[in-house]
């Protein structure tokens, strides 16, 4: 998540679609924030203004997305329980490019990967490429 993304922001509300409509299936959703310099008040403005509710927020150091190779946002990654990436990438195929969008999404590429671990079977399309925003590495980050 990047609070300056506008892809990320637009993806708020299907973000909320998928955390709730497989929150009752043992699946716990997490906003993590990318922002080079983002503070806990503008994690906290940011949730509030794009509705998000019942999904828990964390800041990185850049070290969370440097195990998972997150470079975009928004970009998701489902572990699992022991700690192994089973699906890595874009949320949909909403996004043909940066500032070029389908009219409809054909592909559902989280949602069909979360139906296939809650249904006990592999992920057909482990990975997948996010278009968003680039995640700055954290060897450029400020302290």
């Amino acid at each position: 998540m990047a609070t300056d993304c506008p892809i990320s922001n637009a993806y708020a509300p299907e973000i909320q679609r998928i955390c709730s409509g497989f929150a009752g299936r043992g699946v716990n959703c997490a906003l993590v924030y990318e922002d080079v310099n983002v503070t806990p008040d503008a994690v906290r403005t940011h949730v509030v203004e794009h509705g998000y509710r019942q999904i828990a927020a964390a800041i990185d150091d850049g070290s969370l997305a440097a195990r998972v190779n997150a470079a975009i946002t928004p970009e998701a990654v489902v572990v699992d329980h022991a700690g192994s990436v089973r699906y890595h990438g874009r949320i949909d195929n909403l996004y043909v490019a940066l500032g070029k969008s389908r009219q409809v999404v054909t592909a559902h590429d989280l949602r069909d990967a979360l139906d296939a671990l809650v249904a006990g079977k592999a992920v057909a399309n482990q990975a997948t490429d996010a278009v968003g925003c680039f995640i700055m590495p954290s060897i450029q980050r400020s302290k």
